[in-house]
């Protein structure tokens, strides 16, 4: 089986352990850390340097941002992200803030930015799961959403919990091999589908 870990010595450690995991802690994450995982995600690049990444935040047990997260995701995601101590939406402004016009690249952006957040959170000890199961509609509305904004994605976050925790179909899905595109698919030089000769 293929992992990040099989290619010893090439990728970076925090990239290497980097994985989508379900099941989390019942353990709240410090202020300290959430603030450092943030300013990692301010950090990251832009087109233009607009930064247009924002986000919703909710941690569990306070006030009530993480339950109205929850019920704008998927039944599906609901079973499992319930039990993390933060769920967040990921937002980005589609329009410039100097000119008002269209930003062709602010979701890229915004990928970029949960990017550089999900690194800092590996280094704080924390994991990351993305999700595409959501209804942006129902996020607009539950948070009143600017016009502009776009919602693009959800957030589970955590320590890493016990997979026994999660229902049986699930844990099936934690012990799935992992598995990626070779990079001959991926890699082009000269011409699409011309492999780059690095490969």
């Amino acid at each position: 089986m293929e992992t990040p870990f099989s290619a010893a010595g090439m990728l970076h450690p925090l990239l290497a352990k980097r994985y989508s995991p379900r099941a989390f802690e019942n353990r709240a994450i410090e202020p300290e850390k959430l603030a450092r995982i943030f300013e990692a995600a301010r950090w990251s690049a832009s087109c233009n340097n607009e930064q247009p990444w924002r986000f919703i935040v909710g941690q569990k047990g306070e006030g009530d941002t993480f339950e109205r997260i929850l019920g704008v995701l998927t039944e599906n995601n609901q079973r499992w992200t319930k039990n993390a101590p933060v769920l967040m939406i990921v937002c980005s402004a589609s329009l410039f803030s100097a000119n008002g016009k269209p930003n062709k690249w602010h979701l890229y952006d915004a990928g970029q930015g949960a990017v550089h957040l999900t690194i800092q959170a590996l280094h704080e000890g924390i994991y990351v799961h993305q999700m595409a199961g959501f209804d942006p509609q129902k996020a607009i509305e539950a948070f009143s959403i600017p016009s502009d904004i776009i919602p693009a994605s959800a957030i589970a976050m955590g320590y890493l919990g016990d997979i026994a925790s999660l229902p049986e179909d699930l844990q099936k899905r934690e012990h799935q091999p992992r598995s990626r595109k070779p990079l001959n698919e991926m890699v082009f030089s000269g011409a699409w589908g011309n492999t780059s000769n690095f490969i």
